[in-house]
């Protein structure tokens, strides 16, 4: 048993967990607090339950599927963050890289109707994932070759995005209108999902997510080009030394990490409920969000799958914590004080390893 707790890997899900429920409970001081000030009745338990199912008590198998319709962009977007991270990088231009994708393939999925429809919203997310690696690769080749910090630079290609596309709704819109009378005339097909969560907004993305984390999975964790990109974000001297081509690697790293935003823009704007551009754009929520996936999955591919699943269920529960008298913001202080515990994780890990090593030598 203590080897088993002992273990690294089972220290991380511990440090995770711990994380989570450091947020529950400061969730429900809040919901209790609340209910003490509140001049109508208000039950602290019904608001927590509310909050530990996701908000599913309301609308069950539907709520399911909302859930699992932001579960894939913020999945993606946590895998952006996450393999940035793996390989010694912070990439902090997801929501500018997520912004980049999605209009690209609304570009492709309305306008190019010269592709067969069949074919039209594959050709949308090849095209986001191109161009979301291309703005992922700009920070890549500033920290390659000038050596530029790449949160800073990321950053700020996040509002050079955000503007871009602005100013490009705004020239091309007699040919693109982002209204809801002009939608993609292909979408990612529904196979069924729509009909069995009773709700249309269940689509093909998200196996299309899932199967991207495990492909990421495998690319880093058993395969030299995962390892050597590792090598090269956490030591460019030593990767160098050892014969790697460490600008490369850098430029290569951020690059994927622009990619899987831009092909989590895509799943969105290409999606069964397809969301809009006009020229008030500002940077989207999954962008950011996905930080906080990374964080919580401790940047693993198979436990940003989870945590995005989690975190989703965290903002389902938010839109039904009024039906319980209490206000959405509960939520959100509640994923806050989650992310900060989870940037504690270390401190964590070292506790609980501390504490059994101590027992172990008793």
């Amino acid at each position: 048993m203590k080897k088993f707790i002992l273990n690294d890997n089972v220290q991380k899900i511990l440090a995770s967990l711990t994380a989570i429920l450091i947020g529950f409970i400061f969730g429900f001081l809040i919901l209790l607090f609340a209910a003490s000030i509140k001049t109508q009745a208000t039950n602290p338990i019904e608001g927590f339950i509310t909050i530990i199912t996701g908000g599913m008590r309301y609308n069950g198998i539907k709520g399911f599927g909302i859930i699992l319709r932001y579960t894939t962009p913020v999945l993606l977007t946590g895998l952006s963050v996450g393999f940035a991270f793996k390989t010694g990088l912070f990439n902090i231009g997801a929501a500018g890289q997520f912004v980049m994708g999605g209009f690209t393939a609304a570009y492709i999925a309305i306008r190019w109707t010269f592709i067969p429809l069949e074919l039209l919203w594959i050709v949308a997310l090849i095209g986001a994932v191109i161009v979301g690696g291309i703005w992922g690769m700009i920070s890549g080749v500033l920290k390659a070759y000038r050596n530029v910090n790449e949160v800073i630079s990321s950053i700020m290609l996040n509002y050079i995005g955000m503007i871009t596309v602005s100013n490009l709704v705004f020239t091309i819109k007699d040919r693109f209108n982002p209204s809801r009378s002009q939608v993609p005339l292909s979408r990612i097909p529904t196979f069924g999902l729509d009909k069995l969560f009773g709700v249309n907004t269940v689509d093909f993305g998200i196996f299309i997510a899932i199967a991207v984390a495990i492909v990421i999975y495998i690319v880093l964790e058993k395969t030299s080009f995962g390892y050597e990109l590792k090598a090269c974000g956490f030591n460019r001297e030593a990767a160098r030394y050892a014969g790697i081509n460490d600008k490369k690697g850098i430029i290569l790293s951020m690059t994927i990490a622009g990619a899987l935003s831009g092909l989590g823009g895509a799943l969105v704007y290409v999606s069964s409920i397809t969301k809009v551009f006009d020229q008030s754009l500002v940077l989207q929520r999954e962008g950011f969000d996905g930080i906080s996936v990374a964080l919580l999955g401790l940047s693993n591919p198979l436990g940003i799958i989870f945590s995005s699943f989690f975190i989703s269920m965290l903002r389902n529960a938010g839109s039904s914590l009024s039906r319980a008298g209490f206000n959405d913001e509960v939520i959100r202080i509640m994923t806050s004080t989650i992310i900060y515990a989870s940037a504690f994780s270390l401190l964590f890990r070292d506790k609980i390893h501390k504490l059994f090593s101590k027992k172990e030598v008793k």
